[in-house]
């Protein structure tokens, strides 16, 4: 099994590319050809979505991705799912993998168990978490139990300064740099403010890399974003 953690991606001397895929959807085998695709494709670091059922943080693509494929399989496709999928993509692949980070919202890992859902996400070979909902200043409880995994915390627009220095010292694989307010999907610009590079200045505290999320889904604008030394690399959603 290669390298568990997110590290991995952001080694190649160049802007990596992180690529979204919802668990499960349409179907779980269907998701799983996807995640061999994206990782054949070239995919620097996948980003895994656990279907909820209560998606605070995103927007009707992503939402009926989820219902749907909860819905193909009786409602029953969560989080434990989520990472048996991970486990079957990692295993597979081996070496070739890519880094696999779980986009999941807070309740499923607290309905799992802290511990045991770390413990099954570390032994599944996925590198980290992403948790839109769980800010680094409650999230002792979580990093307690997570040991070995990476914990990748959000920077908003609309962050103070003092929560932006809590992020980028707290993150660990990257930052998540949220480029708008509101929830995911694709818009017709970006703000003016990204391409300026504007999260750079504001994460000084950061020692892992930044990542754009929202709006980065066409190569002209990933493209533009990378050409920012802000920003190690880009997110494509």
């Amino acid at each position: 099994m290669a390298d568990a953690g997110l590290s991995r991606a952001f080694s190649h001397g160049r802007p990596a590319l992180i690529a979204y895929l919802m668990a499960g959807y349409p179907t779980r085998d269907e998701s799983l050809a996807a995640l061999r695709t994206l990782a054949e494709a070239g995919a620097d670091l996948i980003e895994l979505g656990v279907p909820y059922s209560d998606p605070l943080a995103d927007g009707p693509v992503i939402r009926d991705a989820a219902d749907n494929a909860r819905a193909a399989a009786g409602g029953a496709f969560g989080l434990a799912e989520t990472i048996d999928l991970a486990r079957e993509f990692i295993a597979d692949a081996g070496a070739d993998a890519p880094p696999v980070a779980l986009m999941t919202y807070l309740n499923p890992l607290m309905r799992f168990g802290l511990p045991t859902a770390a413990l099954a996400t570390r032994e599944a070979g996925i590198g980290g978490v992403i948790v839109p909902d769980l800010p680094p200043d409650m999230a002792g409880p979580w990093l307690a139990a997570s040991h070995g995994l990476d914990t990748v915390f959000l920077a908003a627009p609309t962050s103070t300064p003092e929560r932006l220095a809590k992020v980028g010292s707290m993150s660990r694989g990257f930052v998540y740099c949220v480029s708008s307010t509101g929830v995911t999907g694709e818009r017709a610009e970006l703000p003016p403010e990204v391409p300026r590079g504007a999260f750079g200045p504001r994460l000084q505290a950061a020692v892992v890399p930044l990542a754009v999320r929202n709006r980065v889904s066409r190569r002209s604008r990933c493209a533009l974003v990378s050409m920012r030394r802000a920003y190690p690399f880009c997110l494509r959603m």
